[in-house]
């Protein structure tokens, strides 16, 4: 099963920049609050305490985008590399 996270951090880092800790998190954080705006994600707060929990069918939905455009992604490479040949 796809690592989430660590496609969102190839991502980053595949600009070939350096990042220290701090701006590299807040990148990541960026997109969980993404999520939260999309309605995807709930976040509930208690004092300090933030927890995030994804709405289920919300998550359906974006993980069944994610399939089809990681299957596209996918066919457009191995068109690339067949070009290549």
């Amino acid at each position: 099963m796809p690592d989430n996270v660590t496609e969102e951090l190839v991502a980053v880092l595949s600009c070939r920049a350096s990042f220290e800790f701090k701006p590299l998190f807040d990148i990541v954080y960026e997109k969980l609050q993404g999520l939260v705006g999309q309605g995807a994600v709930n976040r509930t707060v208690n004092g300090t305490t933030k927890k995030y929990k994804g709405v289920a069918p919300r998550m359906r939905g974006l993980k069944a985008e994610m399939k089809l455009l990681r299957a596209d992604w996918a066919k457009k490479l191995r068109a690339k590399a067949a070009a290549r040949r």
